[in-house]
């Protein structure tokens, strides 16, 4: 299974290109701070204006520079489900571990469109699966009963759950009846994910705090949620003030501040406001990140 903090990568950029130097510098912190597991490419790793190069370049750069330390969950996913598997094969050649698929985006499939799609990329591609259920962003969302039937395919390991819904790690847990991964999308909410059934989330603020991310997620898996509550109450301006703005802007400015890599986004994501700068080096200092 997959579990604990696992990061969604950023894809750093320097003048337009892809920052490999800083790529490597990232991977390498991020295990050295005790991190659980890394995805490239996703929704934060600004996977829908890079190129295929790009993609599959970030992708090979993490999974070397993780070298198996921690599990690489490569972003993978697509609405059309040839180029989802063409991505899949580069993740399985490039040594990730697993992939992540994204619902179908803008095609609007009804939920039968939904399972044959994943049916599609599980039955032509090796490596596990995990299905990224993000309905505010990919309009329709996998249901509870749909998830149930794909996890009876035997490479569809778990879910990273960003629908908001806090009762989807119950509902998936009694309907679900092998070991899954139950990873919250959603730093805001994990530990009451957690508290749900789930075992973990693939976080946007640990790509800044690594350390306390990991340290909370661990302190859910023990069981430990009063411990969890009061650092996710430390942790919760933080989270809050990433996504003041549309992100990955704000976690790009954080991790320039720790001279990971620079703030620069791609189009149509927008340098961060002063006012919004200011918000976040403040509560870096504040948590003593900076």
């Amino acid at each position: 299974m997959f579990r604990g903090a696992i990061t969604a990568l950023v894809t750093p950029f320097i003048n337009g290109q892809l920052d490999e130097d800083a790529l490597r510098r990232i991977v390498r912190w991020q295990i050295e701070e005790g991190i659980n597991g890394l995805v490239p490419v996703g929704t934060t790793g600004e996977s829908p204006t890079l190129s295929e190069a790009e993609h599959k370049r970030v992708i090979e750069i993490t999974a070397e520079e993780a070298n198996g330390r921690v599990p690489v969950i490569a972003g993978a996913g697509s609405n059309n489900p040839v180029e989802a598997v063409e991505y899949s094969h580069h993740a399985q050649k490039s040594g990730a571990d697993a992939t992540l698929h994204v619902a179908g985006y803008y095609n609007k499939p009804n939920q039968a469109g939904l399972y044959e799609h994943y049916r599609y990329v599980h039955d032509n591609s090796e490596l596990p699966i995990i299905v990224y259920n993000i309905p505010p962003r990919a309009i329709v969302g996998v249901e509870a009963e749909t998830m149930a039937k794909l996890a009876e395919l035997p490479r569809i390991v778990g879910v990273k759950d960003a629908t908001g819904d806090l009762t989807r790690p119950i509902q998936e847990r009694a309907l679900i009846e092998k070991e899954f991964s139950y990873l919250s999308g959603d730093d805001l909410t994990s530990v009451a994910y957690n508290a749900g059934g789930g075992n973990g989330c693939i976080s946007v603020t640990s790509n800044i705090a690594p350390r306390q991310v990991a340290e909370l997620q661990a302190l859910c898996l023990e069981g430990n949620f009063l411990k969890a509550q009061a650092l996710q109450d430390k942790l919760f301006a933080l989270h809050s003030a990433l996504f003041c703005e549309p992100s990955p802007a704000g976690v790009k400015y954080g991790m320039s501040l720790l001279n990971l890599c620079s703030e620069e986004c791609r189009l149509p994501v927008m340098p961060l406001s002063e006012q919004s700068k200011a918000k976040i080096k403040k509560v870096m200092q504040a948590l003593n990140i900076i």
